[in-house]
């Protein structure tokens, strides 16, 4: 078996077995795009952002921008935050491959894994999957004292209590 054609499935196999080890993006300030940032607007007005890749569900997203709003308020000394604007965003992109069904009768000959096929004519379809991944942004106002009752308001003590178990931290 020539070195370079098991070079070459080498190289394929081991992309293929890492990609299958990405997991959702953990909690954490944001690296290569992905995690949570805050930018601060006015003293007691922030937005904040939480970005996740592929494997990271929508509910995910946005349970990570909650509550990295509510560590936001409590940091500054506030004790409920209420939400201005917020949405969801998904980015779509496709992923595929070619099924090649080439040669002059639906072959190709190859003379070896990396050399350009000869053959005329022949058939190909093509795979397309796509591929989500969601980004959540939130404008907050802090405040003090007790919130107030209005469905856009959250009580920043509460939703670290609630959400804390559903998250998952960068490792140290």
């Amino acid at each position: 078996m020539p070195v370079r054609k098991f070079l070459g499935g080498f190289i394929v196999l081991a992309a293929l077995g890492l990609g299958a080890c990405v997991g959702p993006t953990p909690y954490g300030p944001a690296t290569d795009g992905f995690g949570f940032t805050e930018q601060a607007i006015e003293e007691d007005r922030y937005r904040v952002t939480f970005s996740g890749n592929s494997a990271t569900p929508r509910e995910t997203v946005e349970n990570y921008l909650l509550y990295r709003a509510a560590e936001v308020t409590l940091e500054r000394g506030h004790a409920h935050f209420v939400v201005v604007k917020m949405d969801t965003e998904r980015t779509t992109t496709y992923h595929g491959s070619v099924n090649d069904f080439g040669g002059p009768f639906g072959f190709y000959g190859y003379r070896s894994w990396y050399d350009r096929p000869y053959g005329f004519g022949g058939f190909a379809s093509l795979d397309a999957h796509p591929i989500d991944r969601y980004s959540a942004y939130a404008n907050i106002v802090m405040r003090k004292g007790a919130k107030p009752d209005d469905p856009d308001a959250y009580d920043a003590r509460a939703v670290i209590e609630r959400l804390g178990s559903r998250i998952d931290r960068q490792p140290s």
